[in-house]
């Protein structure tokens, strides 16, 4: 049975011929004529482009209104003057974009049968506090002061979202601040716990920022970045989690004497982004500009999670904490704090101030909590406890050739302690893991015999090799 006219537009929804956009997102269509739709911002950004070239619009009412009140008296008196009335002529958009070699008619996606409708948000859906954790315990190791901070601040923010305005006390946003050294699992605490709960997530860099009018990403571009992390849904986006690395970068600077356009004044053009404002963010682009069509997204309920190294804040705390030493026998020792491995969870917002953040910019900002350092039995743990460890990611890349990879106890270790001495936490596990796999993972494909290797502490101390075990034959030690 052939369709009508009228069950083919139902059928196809109208896409806009400039910005690409559904109806359903752009609003209402003008058709064109020859399968042209243009929704109403492109319709008026062609209005102001005309009227930017010198088209006079005063000339076409005055036009109308001398058509409107023609006579046959006045026309021949204009036809004995030799006047003319002037014809305007409508141009057709089809042709005009065929001339310009683009197709002349829009490209039409048909709908989908399945109408996805507004998901109610269920409190009874987000899992409780002790869940988050458990959960989070299973990628991350250690830490756990701050994966308890995180999933009730988490759980709480949830809640907040899903109960709304039920009565007169309205529940205020809890913005996150995390401290910790580098390699402490900062970033991949946040990820582990976006991927938990699946909701949308932008990362963002704060060195990138800048003041708006100045070159770099304005403030506005950690917004865009969630947007389309939630596939351009605003909604969706709106409940989302932004998590700003590298904070400490913004600090004020120390001199005083130019404009700080990445320090201060970025501190302060988020103040109302923490807060919760509407801003306008560009739809599918990074930047603004006038091709680009823009949607107003809300920050009230976007959780905003901060964090950053801080290097240097330490002495601002050992500084303020020596100040109560005094002489005499109930006094304390200048170098008390000096060797302390987890000074930074004895911060406090007047050590941040004097580190160069504003007060206004801590202020939204009310969760506060560090991360400690790692310790040789913690590396230990991350090689091989985590659902995704390193070790585990070796061992199923070895299994692809039917090998099986041990490590014994005093390898981990040794892992362990020259990664302290790099002293960057975590990420200097995968560069010492990679250096010594090297060669067995270059070796091994050449012999199909080989059935496991076993990598010992003196491979990592380079006083010895592996042991390679031959299929169905004893375990020997390589000569390498």
């Amino acid at each position: 049975m052939e369709k009508n006219q009228d069950e083919i537009k139902e059928e196809y929804p109208k896409i806009c011929f400039l910005c690409k956009r559904p109806e359903s997102k752009a609003g209402k269509m003008v058709e064109m004529g020859g399968d042209i739709c243009i929704c109403c911002e492109c319709m008026q950004r062609a209005v102001d482009s005309m009227q930017a070239s010198g088209l006079s619009y005063n000339g076409l009412v005055n036009l109308a209104d001398e058509e409107s009140t023609e006579t046959p008296e006045n026309t021949e008196e204009k036809e004995k003057k030799g006047s003319k009335i002037p014809s305007i002529s409508m141009i057709n958009l089809s042709d005009l974009f065929g001339g310009m070699g683009l197709p002349r008619q829009q490209v039409k996606k048909k709908k989908t049968k399945e109408q996805h409708e507004e998901k109610v948000f269920d409190i009874k859906a987000i899992p409780a506090p002790h869940k988050i954790k458990a959960s989070l315990d299973e990628y991350v190791v250690g830490q756990e002061y701050a994966k308890k901070v995180i999933s009730v601040a988490v759980y709480n923010h949830y809640k907040r979202i899903g109960t709304g305005a039920l009565d007169d006390i309205e529940i205020e946003k809890s913005n996150m601040l995390m401290l910790g050294p580098t390699g402490c699992g900062k970033t991949y605490l946040v990820k582990t716990l976006a991927r938990l709960l699946d909701v949308p997530l932008a990362i963002a860099d704060a060195t990138s920022l800048t003041e708006a009018g100045y070159i770099g990403d304005d403030i506005e571009s950690v917004i865009s970045r969630l947007l389309a992390a939630a596939d351009n849904d605003v909604d969706r986006a709106e409940q989302g989690i932004v998590f700003i690395d590298e904070i400490d970068k913004i600090a004020k600077k120390k001199n005083a004497h130019q404009r700080d356009v990445s320090g201060e004044a970025v501190q302060q053009g988020m103040l109302k982004l923490l807060e919760g404002s509407e801003v306008e963010v560009p739809v599918g682009a990074a930047s603004k500009n006038a091709m680009v069509p823009m949607t107003t997204v809300n920050t009230k309920n976007i959780l905003f999670i901060c964090g950053g190294a801080f290097p240097g804040l330490e002495e601002i705390i050992r500084e303020r904490l020596n100040r109560q030493a005094s002489i005499g026998f109930l006094g304390d020792l200048r170098d008390k704090y000096d060797a302390d491995p987890d000074i930074l969870e004895k911060v406090t917002v007047e050590d941040l101030r004097s580190f160069g953040m504003i007060p206004e910019f801590i202020g939204r900002l009310p969760i506060i909590f560090s991360l400690s350092a790692l310790t040789r039995d913690m590396l230990v743990r991350i090689l091989k406890e985590p659902r995704n460890a390193i070790i585990k990611q070796y061992q199923k890349l070895l299994a692809l050739d039917e090998v099986e990879l041990t490590m014994d106890d005093g390898a981990l270790e040794a892992i362990a302690e020259k990664a302290l001495e790099k002293k960057t936490g975590a990420r200097a596990l995968r560069a010492i893991i990679e250096e010594f796999m090297l060669d067995i993972m270059y070796e091994i494909p050449k012999d199909e015999n080989i059935g496991s290797v076993k990598i010992t502490r003196e491979y990592i101390e380079h006083t010895g090799g592996p042991v390679i075990s031959l299929r169905n034959i004893p375990p020997q030690i390589s000569c390498s």
